[in-house]
């Protein structure tokens, strides 16, 4: 707010930056925050594929909507620079599904290290700047009006994404075990 206005591509890379902080602590604290009463009972009531997988599909939308609501609150307090709304939008949407999946990844990591918030940082952060990387130059062209988004770059996001869910799916059950 002290730069008033400021230009498109500080207020892009101040975005996702602030998406960043926003998932770890929304989203990443979803695991660390389960007693070891409560996992025990999860365990008796559900199998480790669906419970990952709903932890996964809660904390998608609980991203999507804090995505949204931060969208919302920048537009207010620093203006609103982009030039192609609505695939800026679907750009925030499927980053905050990506920023939310690797994290709650992690944070099933973490927590099975003894609650351990530094693991999941030292591993999050080189998985997730490129991924952030990413998402910046995919979401510059909404900042211009004459630039396209490249679907073969959006495709590739949406694989890795999928490439977190599987692999969540097959490696949980042996944290699930212990």
């Amino acid at each position: 707010m002290a730069m008033n206005e400021p230009e498109a591509k500080v207020w892009n890379g101040l975005f996702w930056v602030i998406q960043l902080f926003i998932c770890i602590n929304a989203v990443a604290k979803s695991f660390m925050q389960e007693s070891r009463g409560r996992m025990l009972y999860f365990y008796s009531i559900a199998s480790p594929a669906d419970f990952v997988l709903s932890k996964l599909l809660f904390n998608t939308v609980l991203m999507l909507l804090m995505s949204l609501l931060s969208l919302l609150l920048f537009t207010l307090f620093l203006g609103n620079p982009i030039q192609k709304a609505a695939p800026f939008i679907g750009l925030v949407l499927l980053g905050g599904w990506s920023l939310s999946l690797v994290f709650s990844f992690l944070a099933a990591i973490a927590a099975r290290a003894q609650q351990n918030a530094a693991i999941m940082a030292v591993l999050g952060f080189p998985l997730i700047i490129p991924q952030l990387l990413l998402l910046m130059r995919l979401s510059n062209a909404a900042f211009a009006p004459l630039l396209t988004i490249p679907a073969n770059t959006v495709l590739l996001l949406v694989a890795l994404d999928l490439l977190v869910i599987m692999l969540a799916v097959i490696l949980f059950p042996f944290l699930w075990k212990d």
